[in-house]
């Protein structure tokens, strides 16, 4: 069975609307509403481009069987959105530490915690299309017949 195309758009929708949000918190998308405050690199652009799109893609794959991986994609957002947001101005992370403590001990991580962000939602979407449901092919079949 094929994925009827509203599901392609509600996947596109989310990815682009994800790619668009997060770009514009995180000051990747140039703003007057947030100067970021750390230089943009393309390592910042490819994490928020590949979280935007497995975050899309997690909402192509999800079906109403109820599996216990949204925690993995929570994860995986999080750990995606801290890779490429400015870390001086994550307020959260500036009430636990200093700036130069971020600066120094965290900035240096964000590409590797971009990787493990990558890693969490590919195996995530692996296991998802490794796995049969028996839901998919009946949630397939009812959207066909609207």
């Amino acid at each position: 069975m094929r994925p009827s195309s509203r599901r392609y758009l509600k996947t596109v929708v989310i990815s682009t609307g994800a790619f668009v949000l997060f770009g514009i918190v995180t000051g990747l998308i140039p703003n007057p509403l947030y100067i970021r405050q750390v230089p943009r690199t393309p390592l910042d652009y490819l994490f928020l481009t590949t979280t935007a799109a497995f975050f899309g893609v997690y909402t192509f794959q999800r079906t109403n069987n109820q599996r216990n991986d949204e925690k993995t994609a929570t994860a995986g957002t999080v750990v995606g959105f801290l890779a490429f947001g400015c870390p001086i101005c994550n307020a959260f992370l500036l009430a636990l530490f200093s700036s130069s403590a971020l600066m120094t001990y965290f900035d240096p991580l964000r590409p590797l915690l971009g990787i493990v962000s990558v890693v969490f939602f590919a195996g995530l979407l692996y296991s998802r299309s490794q796995s049969t449901c028996d839901a998919c092919g009946m949630e397939e079949q009812g959207s066909q017949t609207h």
